[in-house]
């Protein structure tokens, strides 16, 4: 009995002393695993480049840990902003809090809905805009690249080489993208992965052709230098082209974003000559119904001519 009572005793305080050690063990390990994760989102009281700290940390946390968080993530990497998936989502909140207020104060309570609305669109087609921005500066810088991986292929360096010379060489965007691919390559990403992810975060024509010219040249070898030459004089006749074509479309891309603020102003007008007549109309359905229909007219009209002004070079 004197045994049994020792063993037992002696069990317990083993469970014990592994119990202990587990939870310390569980508790280090989460600890580690949200320092890793507040590195590797760039969140926390993390100092970025510019000296700025981050904002929201906690609420970005959560949200990238949703289908929405992960969705505006994406957006904003083929963006270049310095912001998180929180900040953003905080600050469209705020945009559209504020022109509901707006709304509904110059104009009548009706109105508070529908500019939440246009605030939201604003902004992810501010989202959309700078992806844009940032697709047309790689594709100007494009020639320069194609000309730098030629004269280092010249000089007898391996693609993987030649490609992050390119990306400490060239500015932003270029040099930032480019160094994303060096570090996939470092990691051991294949040359087809890398610039595939190149290719899908800044989609192009010209970047498409890039692509499959060194993609083919890494696997069947051949004259790459060559092919790279007379790329970079193709490269720059489209950039003259898409400049020339930018320019005499601009006037065009105006007038599709006046005419509905001439809509709006001339709204406003009329309830400052005749005031109340927003308050007046918008009471009724069928004026809510007319207010509806104007407004989907004019984002129709927008819409048409923002299509008919699209040219691909």
């Amino acid at each position: 009995m004197d045994n049994l009572a020792l063993l037992t005793i002696g069990v317990t305080l083993l469970c014990c002393v592994l119990g202990v050690c587990g939870v310390h063990v569980y508790s280090s390990g989460k600890a580690q695993r949200a320092a890793l994760v507040d590195r590797l989102s760039s969140t926390g009281h993390i100092t970025m480049a510019g000296g700025r700290r981050r904002r929201f940390a906690g609420f970005d946390r959560r949200l990238r840990g949703t289908g929405l968080g992960k969705k505006i993530e994406v957006r904003l990497s083929a963006t270049g902003l310095d912001l998180t998936p929180g900040e953003f989502f905080v600050y469209m909140v705020a945009l559209i809090a504020g022109l509901w207020l707006i709304a509904q104060s110059l104009l009548a309570a009706f109105f508070g809905p529908i500019f939440g609305l246009v605030g939201l669109w604003t902004a992810f087609s501010f989202l959309s805009w700078q992806r844009q921005k940032r697709i047309e500066k790689f594709i100007n810088q494009l020639p320069e690249l194609s000309r730098i991986l030629a004269n280092a292929t010249q000089a007898g360096l391996a693609l993987r080489t030649a490609l992050s010379m390119a990306a400490e060489e060239l500015e932003a965007p270029a040099g930032e993208e480019l160094s994303k691919v060096a570090d996939a390559l470092a990691v051991g990403h294949s040359i087809d992965e890398a610039l595939g992810e190149l290719q899908d975060r800044l989609p192009s024509r010209e970047l498409i052709v890039l692509v499959t010219t060194l993609v083919l040249s890494s696997r069947a070898g051949g004259a790459v230098v060559g092919s790279l030459r007379n790329l970079t004089e193709t490269l720059e006749e489209r950039k003259e082209t898409r400049r020339e074509v930018r320019t005499q479309l601009s006037q065009v891309n105006m007038t599709a974003y006046a005419v509905p603020v001439m809509g709006v102003g001339a709204m406003l007008l009329t309830d400052k000559v005749l005031p109340g007549a927003i308050d007046r109309m918008t009471s009724t359905f069928m004026g809510q119904a007319a207010v509806v229909v104007s407004l989907g007219l004019y984002a129709l009209g927008l819409i048409i001519i923002r299509r008919m002004s699209k040219i691909d070079v």
